[in-house]
């Protein structure tokens, strides 16, 4: 019985749900009468049973309006929107469905901003401790996927350095790391082969980024040394029957 009268309850919040889904938004609608009512005598009901004054003529329909974007300050950081603190403008629908029920935003209140406000003066005189940005979180999940190549000639003697690494970050994968953001084992690295190195991202998030030192080639010998092994994939590849 009791089972019975829980299925019967949820199936009945599900329709309403459901209904409430499908139900049109409320719209509104501005009118104003065609003709003024005359002024009637104190204490006297106005006389509009005419059928003139039945008539009306539209002065704002709110669905054909351009829609108003709405506010909201975000309290973590969204892809392609913003960090933690920054205020915004979204749909609406969007800004309901997707940031306000999931919690990564509220609404531009005054009690809101001034929490942010001194949150922001906090996160400044160093008493918090600091988020990492959007551009931040880019760059931690670009450096998670990548795998960094390092040259060094053959014929002089050399050791690996910060400085040489950040260098064949910003040649190789296009990403500016300063010197000191750099760690490399603790043993020197004198010799060809495959190590690693961490990358520490805004001093929040470190990255162990996969690196092979291999034999420095000029770009132009590169190129070709590829195309050969390319031809002899491609022959291989039609002498097989």
């Amino acid at each position: 019985m009791l089972g019975a009268a829980l299925r019967g309850a949820a199936a009945a919040g599900l329709a309403q749900l459901r209904a409430f889904s499908l139900s049109a938004p409320r719209e509104v609608v501005i009118v104003e009468r065609w003709w003024k009512v005359p002024l009637s005598k104190v204490g006297q009901k106005p006389r509009i049973k005419h059928r003139r004054f039945r008539v009306f003529r539209l002065v704002e329909d709110t669905k054909h309006s351009p829609k108003q974007p709405m506010e909201l300050i975000l309290t973590d950081s969204v892809e392609r929107l913003g960090a933690r603190g920054d205020l915004v403008l979204v749909d609406k629908s969007y800004g309901r469905n997707k940031l306000l029920a999931k919690n990564l935003a509220v609404y531009p209140s005054p009690e809101n901003k001034k929490m942010f406000e001194e949150e922001m003066k906090l996160l400044q005189e160093g008493k918090l401790a600091k988020s990492q940005t959007q551009s931040g979180i880019k760059t931690v999940r670009f450096l998670q996927s990548c795998h960094l190549e390092v040259g060094m000639k053959n014929n002089v003697k050399w050791e690996l350095t910060p400085e040489i690494v950040a260098r064949h970050f910003l040649k190789n994968l296009r990403v500016v790391v300063p010197p000191y953001a750099v760690k490399l084992p603790e043993e020197p690295i004198t010799q060809f082969g495959e190590y690693w190195c961490e990358v520490t991202v805004n001093g929040l998030d470190t990255v162990r980024v996969p690196m092979s030192v291999v034999n420095f080639l000029l770009p132009k010998k590169k190129r070709y040394l590829h195309w050969v092994a390319k031809q002899e994939a491609l022959k291989a590849s039609t002498a097989t029957p």
